[in-house]
């Protein structure tokens, strides 16, 4: 195994800290994807990488991208909720890659809802 180089540990550190900043930080948005065996047989973890590829290629720095477990809707999974500043939380399911690009644009960037992917509106709580 080849050793490690001192930009090594400084590329292996800014990579950490910007999966910490995007899993605890502060920010306008955040998104979890709800990853209980259910969610991660149907495909969340295909979710959150479509995610974090979003977050990474836009460099967008006030969006927290979290997981939870099961949200009880396990014929729905994948899904996630949404929780914007200053707007009920969506719960948005049988999602794929391609609808959380639109999800992402369309409400996490922009405002707006994506109704045809929305299970539920104002079910959670901002904390």
């Amino acid at each position: 195994m080849p050793k490690l180089k001192p930009e090594d540990l400084e590329r292996i550190t800014e990579k950490v800290k910007r999966t910490m900043i995007l899993r605890e930080g502060t920010g306008r948005a955040k998104i979890t994807v709800h990853m209980g065996t259910c969610g991660i047989a149907a495909g969340s973890r295909a979710i959150m990488s479509a995610l974090i590829k979003e977050i990474e290629e836009k460099d967008i720095k006030d969006v927290i991208l979290t997981t939870s477990s099961c949200a009880g809707l396990c014929s729905r999974e994948p899904m996630i909720t949404v929780e914007v500043q200053n707007q009920p939380p969506v719960k948005y399911v049988d999602l794929t890659p391609e609808k959380v690009k639109e999800i992402f644009d369309k409400h996490v960037l922009s405002g707006e809802i994506v109704k045809e992917y929305a299970l539920a509106f104002g079910s959670e709580r901002v904390p």
